[in-house]
């Protein structure tokens, strides 16, 4: 577990921060843009679960903030030419599909779509619309960091479904799409 004693270390003022096997790099630096990016998203995450009140669908959501975590981690620890480390924290196939499996299961409630969808409709579902967008940049960064240094395959893909099942999650919240706000285009000319 971590145990953290003192918040403020005064090692990250001159604009670097450490990763987990101890170098360091500058704050800007793709790779921490990306494990910033995760950081928001959950951050978002939570005032959505908090929007979803005592609905079994939180559950999901608070599993996923931890992953996120672990998510995090995986992006801040470089992987070795070679071998990776056993001992790194790492996303693995399972918790991908997991991701899949939820939302396969809640798309089956859902009919299927005639039309885009703005981001709205409940609160709830508001709230998971802008964890998704946020989920996209993350992803976004992370990609652009893949292309500058190795990151897990399964990081970017828990990214990629995150973002999907959030999707499909936000119009289970419109009373499985009923409520959902559907995108007239050029309604405003």
């Amino acid at each position: 577990m971590v145990k953290l004693n003192k918040i403020y270390t005064r090692t990250g003022d001159a604009g670097t921060t450490g990763l987990v096997d101890g170098s360091r790099l500058p704050k800007h630096a793709p790779r921490m843009q990306a494990v910033g990016d995760v950081d928001e998203a959950n951050s978002a995450i939570g005032l959505a679960v908090i929007a979803m009140g005592a609905r079994p669908e939180t559950r999901w959501l608070t599993v996923i903030q931890n992953d996120l975590f672990d998510l995090g981690a995986d992006l801040a620890t470089p992987i070795p030419k070679g071998a990776d480390e056993p001992w790194a924290l790492r996303i693995v196939a399972t918790q991908v599909q997991r991701l899949e499996e939820e939302i396969d299961m809640m798309n089956a409630d859902l009919a299927p779509l005639d039309s885009f969808i703005l981001p709205g409709g409940s609160a709830a579902a508001a709230a998971v619309h802008l964890a998704r967008a946020i989920t996209r940049r993350a992803e976004r960064s992370a990609t652009a960091a893949a292309a500058e240094v190795a990151l897990n395959p399964h990081a970017l893909a828990y990214l990629n479904r995150l973002s999907d099942l959030l999707f499909v999650l936000a119009r289970r919240l419109n009373d499985n799409g009923a409520g959902d706000v559907k995108w007239v285009p050029g309604a405003s000319r």
